[in-house]
């Protein structure tokens, strides 16, 4: 590094070199304030998590098994249904008592627009036990 001189020549030239050490002490102030920041922002959040399990659904013989295709097409226990039938069904499995259990089973394809109208059909008419069917063991 060049530093002026005390001498006196008549050298007023401007001093060409950068002057580091400002710049270093910069730097490793910025160094020391991430050092100290850097744990605080790796700080998580505990959150409990629900835990899922996959145990076998023993079906009681009071339930109805409501199947929908790809194509939006409902099965009520295996038999195919139009959209008057199956107001009527719900309506009568409404009036049991006790009520049953509706397991819809849909396939991947099925548009979510037709399960909504299935759920708020039997919800109109008064079938409140509505859960869904599904089998973990297939692949995602």
């Amino acid at each position: 590094m060049a530093f002026a001189s005390l001498e006196g020549s008549d050298d007023n030239e401007p001093l060409a070199e950068i002057n580091m050490v400002p710049l270093i002490d910069v730097m490793l102030v910025l160094l020391i304030i991430f050092m100290v920041t850097a744990p605080l922002l790796t700080h998580a959040v505990k959150v409990d998590l629900p835990k899922a399990t996959s145990s076998t659904n023993i079906t009681k013989p009071d339930n109805v098994q409501l199947a929908i295709d790809g194509s939006g097409q409902v099965f009520w226990n295996g038999e195919v249904v139009d959209a008057v039938q199956f107001a009527a069904r719900v309506k009568a499995a409404a009036a049991l008592r006790p009520q049953p259990e509706l397991h819809i089973r849909a396939e991947r394809t099925t548009p979510y627009e037709k399960v909504a109208q299935v759920m708020s059909e039997a919800a109109r008419q008064g079938l409140v036990r509505i859960g869904f069917v599904t089998d973990p063991s297939e692949p995602r």
